[in-house]
């Protein structure tokens, strides 16, 4: 896979996450690799066996001199390729492209990239046009080491963690989807508000919440004001309504209003340190999160460089 060093900033290197659980996991990529070919573009390719390995493969591109990175993948496999490169000395040399290939692919939705333009995604990293955005991250201790975990979504804490959890249990992608669904009705009868304590722009916050969601970009609505290049996170705590209110709740979301809901505490902020959270979930972009706590969630201003379409979105 890997060439000469000296002439690997010239190839992209691609890294193929296969949709979980589809009837033909590498009909995606021989589309993709037939439209390649016909670009003569030059890259060296490898399919991701699980969820972490991701991670290191990217890691293993930037390391060896790749300055183009494409990854084909969703959500959490974007978020294990940013920690790769971010965990390299190359980093800064790095542009990372993506050609969307997830259940959700919010992070993609933001720029408007299609799920299933094969062609417009490949010339858009073809045309390099890029932007530096920036990453979110949680700081935090396990085992008396010091851990860091990258995002560019959103961090969740509390029923919508809950969600994800259940989804993140199938195999199938059927299944998977079906999961999730079922989980947004679980959320109308599971009642629960969390104990939380935290602390934001010189203010400690301590009471009980549905969720409390952390955004670097709109977080799957529910940070739909966040933008990954102001250099801000953009904050949620959301407490439990009654069952109508949650109705409203998703409606909210849905037309990307919830910040405007009645029992939402909104803020905005460069970083946050979590205390307590009364032990409830926690997922980071679309996967199961298990950090220990304080948490000290920041932000790396422009510490990515992204390749964007190249036709601007006039509805961000």
């Amino acid at each position: 896979m890997i060439k000469d060093l000296n002439n690997n900033r010239h190839r992209w290197g691609i890294i193929y996450c296969p949709r979980v659980g589809a009837w033909h996991p590498m009909k995606r990529w021989f589309e993709i690799r037939d439209y390649l070919n016909e670009r003569a573009v030059e890259y060296d390719f490898i399919q991701s066996e699980n969820y972490g390995s991701v991670e290191r493969l990217a890691k293993v591109f930037a390391d060896n001199g790749y300055e183009t990175i494409v990854l084909i993948g969703g959500d959490g496999a974007l978020q294990d390729a940013i920690n790769g490169i971010m965990a390299s000395e190359n980093r800064s040399k790095v542009s990372l492209g993506l050609i969307p290939n997830g259940i959700a692919n919010d992070f993609a939705l933001y720029w408007k990239m299609s799920n299933y333009d094969v062609k417009e995604a490949v010339d858009c990293i073809i045309g390099h046009r890029t932007r530096m955005v920036d990453v979110g991250y949680c700081r935090y201790e396990k085992d008396g080491e010091e851990q860091k975990r990258y995002f560019l979504n959103v961090v969740n804490i509390g029923l919508s963690a809950h969600v994800v959890e259940i989804a993140n249990r199938k195999r199938y992608l059927f299944v998977k989807v079906a999961s999730f669904f079922t989980g947004m009705f679980h959320m109308l009868f599971y009642r629960q508000n969390f104990k939380m304590k935290f602390r934001l722009n010189n203010t400690t916050v301590e009471q009980k919440f549905m969720m409390l969601c952390i955004g670097n970009s709109r977080g799957y609505g529910m940070t739909p004001s966040a933008v990954p290049y102001n250099g801000w996170l953009d904050v949620s705590a959301i407490k439990m309504p009654k069952f109508m209110g949650m109705l409203q709740g998703f409606y909210m979301v849905a037309k990307r209003k919830i910040l405007n809901y009645k029992l939402m505490r909104p803020f905005r902020t460069t970083e946050i340190e979590i205390y307590s959270v009364d032990n409830a979930p926690a997922g980071i972009d679309g996967r199961p999160f298990k950090p220990t706590y304080p948490m000290y969630v920041g932000i790396e201003r422009e510490g990515l460089n992204f390749i964007i379409p190249n036709r601007t979105n006039k509805n961000r």
